[in-house]
């Protein structure tokens, strides 16, 4: 029959720091894996929290970069629109003061008779194969008329010889062209309802539109910008 031993006071004080131990060990552990794992959680949120500041920041910057680039834009723009529109604005200034000058000057061609009177012919000339009609008038300034009645005759001779037909020119005194005029004639045909403006001040614009685009290459060159050509 076995016996059954008590436990001394030494051997339950022995057996409860081991177990004291035991415990203490255990809960150690424990707290090392939790610290550890919660140094894990740390480090990824902090990480994470890193990257979206990070890209919080990147995103405001590229977001004021592209703002800035075009503001930029806008601005280099705005120049050079303003640049362009005061370069035009020069060049139809000096358009504007050739053609004003050459308009000072017309009134130089009736300083000659016989040369008006050519120039008469001529523009009278014009007006006869334009119209190719048997009777046409013509208006003229006031002082003009006994000049215009030459060119007119001169013209009349002309035409029959180059197409071997009349043609009878009457000076309407009634409606004569205003002397503020610098000269020229206009051709009336179509029983009133045609006439071809022949007057200086008209052939001067007539050579605005036709003229412009040449006289612009003449003095600022080809435009890069410009695509299509007459």
């Amino acid at each position: 029959m076995s016996q059954i031993h008590a436990l001394s006071d030494d051997q339950v004080g022995q057996e409860l720091r081991k177990m004291t131990a035991f415990i203490r060990q255990e809960a150690e552990e424990k707290a090392r894996e939790i610290e550890i794992k919660a140094n894990e959680e740390f480090a990824i949120e902090k990480s994470k929290l890193v990257r979206q500041e990070t890209d919080a920041i990147d995103s405001a910057y590229a977001k004021k970069f592209k703002q800035a680039q075009m503001s930029q834009q806008i601005t280099r723009s705005t120049v050079a629109n303003k640049t362009r529109l005061k370069v035009l604005g020069a060049r139809q200034e000096l358009l504007d003061d050739i053609f004003e000058a050459a308009s000072a000057q017309l009134g130089e061609a009736t300083s000659s008779q016989d040369r008006y009177k050519d120039i008469l012919k001529g523009l009278i000339l014009e007006g006869f194969y334009a119209m190719n009609e048997p009777e046409l008038v013509l208006r003229a300034r006031k002082a003009d008329y006994d000049v215009v009645r030459q060119a007119s005759e001169a013209a009349s001779a002309e035409y029959k010889e180059k197409t071997e037909k009349d043609v009878k020119a009457t000076i309407d005194e009634e409606n004569p062209v205003a002397e503020g005029s610098a000269g020229g004639v206009i051709i009336v045909g179509g029983n009133g309802k045609i006439d071809i403006d022949n007057t200086f001040e008209a052939r001067l614009n007539l050579l605005k539109d036709s003229a412009l685009p040449a006289m612009r290459k003449a003095l600022f060159g080809e435009n890069p910008n410009r695509k299509f050509f007459d």
